[in-house]
């Protein structure tokens, strides 16, 4: 039996989430429209990133730049103690909700590096009609934090 964590006994689940494919979807959807991603991530999202480093202190901005696909790309060092990867994910997720719009889709991932490895967060957020006065719009953000574990 392949296990799915430390001490699963069962092997399997108890029930699948097919009560969240329609909002996934939607924000799916939404990712594909051309000119869907909004401009000036810096003047929009970067704000909230420097408050957000600043009032609470485990994160630092390293660097921030948007790439050849528009996403923004943030670099961040752990200023906290030495942490695990929950620690610096619950950090990051706070962090996101700082910018975070009526729509979401967080993806972590481990990346080599230098000295063990670093976790990127791939985020879309984003603003979906009807639940918006505005048309629907998003931003795409790729977080990189660099920690020792």
């Amino acid at each position: 039996m392949a296990t799915r964590w430390d001490g699963d006994e069962r092997g399997q689940g108890v029930g699948d989430a097919t009560q969240l494919v329609p909002g996934v979807s939607e924000l799916v959807t939404a990712f594909r429209q051309p000119n869907w991603v909004a401009e000036q991530p810096e003047a929009h999202l970067l704000p909230h990133i420097e408050d957000w480093c600043q009032r609470d202190g485990r994160l630092a901005l390293i660097g921030a730049d948007v790439d050849g696909t528009h996403a923004y790309v943030v670099e961040l060092g752990w200023n906290g103690a030495t942490a695990g990867v929950g620690e610096v994910r619950a950090a990051v997720f706070s962090l996101v909700g700082s910018f975070a719009e009526g729509a979401t889709y967080v993806r972590q991932r481990r990346v080599a590096g230098d000295h063990g490895f670093r976790l990127r967060f791939e985020v879309g957020t984003g603003e979906l009609a009807p639940e918006t006065r505005f048309d629907s719009h998003g931003h795409v953000v790729v977080i990189t934090v660099g920690f020792t574990p």
